[in-house]
């Protein structure tokens, strides 16, 4: 039985997540669901009566470095998966951001956070989204019923792809109790080509070219001055930055290939493997804007119009995925910034600051949500509130 008087519970079994939710269902109650906590502030905050932590939910399942599948709790830290793969020189594709000092949060991320709020890295330009790695997951309907789909192949969806779905719904369909998700082998070395000076849209086309080169650019970042010359980096000047994973001859080919590719830009330099790696840990955790005070927008863009962005609002960017995600620090009316990313063919989400996290739903788009919504939620027990209008 569900404990009314209590303000927070912390399950260790699926079978109790599913009581608790179809306890809260029924004395109507709603629940915030939680998993290191480290993004609670994105969004107004769920209109919730207590917290389920998914805290003790934590533990690997199941780890098949030969089939390239783990299986685990939604409670694993995501630094504790990424030292559990590296050991079997293997990587999350996704490379997903923590994010817990960009956002001034305590907690430690986890996997289930990851994707329930679908986040990648760098590396998505080549590798894809953290949805793409989802194969499989159980999970608990806001009815308090215990789900499971996909599996542990890539190629195992019959009817709706729920793995898909609920990433990106951020915990307001289904509370995740064990997902399973793609690993792959972690690359022999790396390089990344940096060019030096460029103007944010002729480093946007710089990215553009890089990417559509058959070199496999594994990621790809601009830093105009501004951001450049914050901490960590301290530079004198915009960096525009390409990476290259692989082994070491390939890499070295490609490196020259798209070097020459490139020389319109200007000269490029190289980083040796260590520098690139650090240099590109600090472009997914948007480093530069960790102390900025101004609200923080997450815009994500075809690549190709990322340097608009920074052309149509008046702030401070930093450009990953090639142009297509970028990082806007900005005092600009909420309103303007929504109507000028959706102008682009866009979307922002507010990362930090008092807006509305996500952008309002219209027409048929909002009519399906809230069809799903109703479909898996229909009390409205989890998370509500959290993602607003969308």
């Amino acid at each position: 039985m569900l404990d009314l008087a209590a303000r927070t519970w912390t399950p260790k079994t699926a079978a109790e997540v599913a009581e608790i939710v179809a306890g809260a269902g029924g004395a109507g109650r709603a629940l915030e669901i939680v998993g290191g906590g480290t993004k609670r502030g994105i969004g107004g905050g769920p209109a919730a009566d207590g917290v389920l932590s998914l805290a003790s939910l934590s533990k690997v399942i199941d780890y098949a470095p030969e089939e390239l599948v783990l299986t685990a709790q939604p409670g694993v830290t995501l630094a504790a998966l990424e030292k559990l793969v590296a050991a079997q020189a293997q990587m999350l594709p996704f490379e997903p951001p923590h994010l817990a000092k960009l956002l001034g949060a305590k907690g430690r991320p986890t996997l289930g956070g990851a994707l329930a709020a679908n986040l990648s890295g760098p590396r998505r330009i080549r590798a894809g989204a953290a949805r793409d790695h989802f194969l499989g997951l159980e999970a608990v309907t806001g009815r308090g019923e215990l789900i499971k789909a996909g599996g542990k192949v890539v190629k195992n969806v019959t009817g709706y792809d729920l793995s898909k779905l609920m990433a990106g719904s951020w915990g307001t369909l289904a509370v995740l109790t064990e997902v399973t998700i793609k690993v792959l082998p972690a690359a022999r070395t790396e390089t990344t080509l940096l060019l030096f000076g460029l103007a944010d849209a002729r480093a946007n086309a710089a990215m553009v070219a890089a990417m559509n080169a058959p070199v496999e650019v594994s990621g790809a970042a601009h830093l105009p001055q501004a951001a450049a010359a914050r901490a960590p980096l301290k530079g004198q000047m915009a960096v525009t930055a390409l990476r290259l994973e692989g082994f070491a001859a390939s890499v070295a080919a490609r490196a020259d290939h798209l070097a020459a590719a490139l020389k319109g830009f200007g000269r490029a330099e190289r980083l040796d493997a260590g520098h690139s790696r650090q240099f590109w840990a600090q472009v997914r955790e948007v480093e530069a804007f960790h102390k900025d005070p101004r609200p923080l927008w997450r815009i994500s863009v075809p690549p190709a119009m990322g340097a608009s962005v920074g052309e149509a609002v008046a702030g401070e960017a930093l450009y990953d995925w090639g142009g297509g995600l970028v990082w806007l620090l900005t005092d600009a009316e909420p309103q303007g910034v929504r109507a000028a990313v959706k102008a682009l063919g866009g979307h922002a989400t507010v990362y930090r600051g008092d807006a509305p996290a996500f952008e309002p739903l219209e027409g048929p788009l909002a009519a399906l949500t809230a069809r799903v919504k109703a479909a898996f939620d229909p009390k409205g027990v989890l998370n509500p509130g959290r993602m607003g209008g969308a």
